[in-house]
């Protein structure tokens, strides 16, 4: 009866772990963190607040009553993705994908963190390879194309390109205008080379004290979308989870009220407004 009952409360542990695995991410981040010894890999801070600060001095504060006040350096996680693609039909590439596990798009450049722009709206639809073909022929003639033009560019039967773009129509990644077909995104950039010109070297830093973000994305959903987006050619070999340090930057107004704004501590410019929550 003994072992029964022992035996019964592993079973309860272990589905209690892996609930807490599956639906707490802080529950997650904490496990991992005890098996990385207590470290995580970041992007080096090259600009301090204070430098922020004054460089940015007027157009943060708009007279002599609004204050700053003191910053808060966060982490924010992003995908490190080692790949292999096709370059060119005798040359393959190789290098490393940053892609945002907070925003779901890709990093092309760490020195001026210029982002895509469209892959978010496709992680949260999951597209497959088949909506992707058409993504990808839309995407490189601009955004949009005709049926008889885009029917002969996939090279595929009508219907079978109906069957795509209906699915495409369904989770409002396209639009139709009569016999065009648009893409269903403000200016859109999904054509790039699947490999972020990656600039500046990672440390290692503690956690002890580290404020890090909360994830929005599941790595496995980042390696599903550009599976799908690179086409068949494309291979993830490795990947591991780094991350960006970000400042929080509060100024205080003379009615009492805050603005918050983030600043990107690797280059020092400013980031989209977005609830960096940690966790």
């Amino acid at each position: 009866m003994r072992w029964v009952t022992i035996l019964l409360g592993c079973v309860v542990l272990g589905l209690g772990g892996f609930w807490s695995w599956i639906y707490f991410p802080g529950f997650r981040s904490k496990v991992e963190d005890f098996l990385s010894s207590g470290t995580f890999q970041t992007l080096e801070v090259r600009y301090s607040a204070e430098s922020i600060m004054d460089a940015h001095r007027k157009e943060l504060l708009k007279d002599n009553d609004h204050v700053f006040l003191d910053p808060t350096l966060k982490f924010v996680p992003y995908l490190m993705m080692d790949v292999k693609y096709l370059r060119s039909q005798d040359k393959t590439g190789e290098g490393l994908i940053l892609w945002g596990l907070c925003d779901g798009e890709m990093v092309i450049n760490t020195g001026t963190w210029e982002k895509t722009h469209g892959f978010t709206d496709c992680i949260a639809s999951n597209a497959t390879r088949q909506e992707f073909r058409i993504i990808n022929a839309l995407a490189s003639r601009g955004g949009s194309w005709d049926r008889d033009g885009l029917s002969k560019f996939l090279n595929i039967e009508n219907n079978v390109l109906d069957t795509w773009v209906d699915s495409c129509r369904k989770k409002s990644l396209i639009v139709q205008t009569g016999n065009t077909y648009r893409l269903h995104l403000q200016n859109p950039r999904l054509m790039v080379i699947p490999e972020t010109k990656l600039e500046q070297w990672l440390v290692t830093k503690s956690t002890k004290h580290a404020l890090r973000v909360k994830k929005r994305y599941r790595p496995s959903q980042i390696k599903s979308i550009a599976q799908a987006a690179f086409g068949n050619e494309f291979a993830i070999r490795e990947t591991k989870e780094v991350f960006l340090p970000v400042y929080s930057i509060v100024v205080q107004n003379p009615d009492g009220s805050q603005m918050t704004s983030y600043w990107n501590a690797l280059n020092g410019k400013r980031l989209p407004s977005s609830p960096y929550e940690v966790d």
